[in-house]
């Protein structure tokens, strides 16, 4: 079948005209590759993409992302046909706290409230008391009441800088992503001897050693805005290699250095080999075939969409 695959400028038109044909919308993360980025019709972070999904008229939504994302776009708009071009790309944090294991922790903290990062399970999710982003993971915190002990779940290095953000004590689950906990504090420091009027700009899934070296801590969508709005023109990236596409599309007289992981010799080696799994064939052939699909059952969905809505409530 993959040979009767279009190839260059005819896959991109044979896209378009499947994404017309079937009402579609393709949204992507900023860690897609670039030519996925390139066509698609809307490109950011989680929750900015959790908004777009909410709110899109077409009757096909084709997530670019990890499988938690496109569950994210069924929980909150689930008239739609939600489909993405690899079931299999998925998420090391999504994995890292099960619904069961989960329960049991929040069973034996039950005066606790739960903050879930939005890299989790739906079944995760629905165990939740309020859903986060890395965008506004220390506002929904500073939004708890001061009474209420939290537990943070999955990622502890998110949680460890929120904590350091808000000054409020939270017990925090050990999950990491297997991209953020990688980057090389050797390779920090090399770049920065070699590179000392650049600007470090990191990811809050970073290790705390590392973060200790930033000039500016966000988001995917609050790193690109910083680099943009900053007089510097030399930039460090602690995250993801896929958001310099839109980095160097925004300002292209700036440079953007790749942060390698411990024992790389590529920097490029620090992709997630989760998001990477979408290639533009498989999102010409989701969209042909109308598969793989991403469908929950309604109770669950209910479940989980209480604690997004929540978030999503605060702006």
């Amino acid at each position: 079948m993959n040979a009767t695959l279009p190839t260059g400028q005819d896959l991109l038109d044979a896209i378009d005209a499947l994404r017309v044909e079937r009402d579609a919308v393709i949204l992507a993360h900023y860690y897609q590759e670039p030519e996925i980025q390139d066509l698609a019709d809307f490109v950011g972070d989680s929750l900015e993409l959790a908004r777009r999904a909410r709110d899109a008229q077409q009757q096909v939504i084709l997530f670019c992302g990890v499988h938690f994302m496109a569950e994210t776009a069924k929980i909150l708009n689930p008239t739609r046909t939600v489909i993405v071009p690899d079931l299999d790309a998925g998420c090391s944090l999504a994995e890292a706290c099960p619904p069961d294991e989960l329960a049991a922790w929040r069973a034996a903290h039950p005066d606790h409230l739960v903050v879930t990062y939005i890299n989790s399970t739906a079944a995760t999710k629905a165990l939740s008391d309020i859903i986060c982003t890395s965008s506004n993971a220390a506002r929904v915190v500073a939004s708890l009441p001061e009474d209420r002990p939290l537990l943070f779940a999955p990622d502890r290095n998110l949680g460890a800088w929120v904590q350091r953000e808000t000054g409020r004590a939270m017990d925090v689950w050990p999950g990491t992503c297997i991209v953020h906990e990688t980057f090389s504090e050797k390779a920090l420091l090399g770049l920065k001897l070699d590179h000392p009027d650049a600007l470090v700009v990191a990811h809050p899934e970073c290790e705390p050693h590392l973060l200790a070296h930033a000039d500016f801590v966000g988001s995917t969508s609050k790193l690109l805005r910083f680099t943009q709005a900053s007089p510097a023109t030399t930039f460090i990236v602690a995250t993801e290699p896929g958001i310099l596409h839109q980095m160097r599309k925004a300002r292209p007289e700036a440079t953007y250095l790749e942060l390698p992981g411990v024992g790389d010799s590529c920097s490029s080696c620090n992709a997630c080999p989760y998001m990477r799994l979408n290639t533009l064939e498989k999102v010409y052939l989701a969209l042909r075939d109308g598969a793989p699909e991403v469908d929950l059952p309604e109770a669950l969905r209910l479940q989980a969409l209480v604690p997004i809505e929540r978030m999503l409530a605060l702006g």
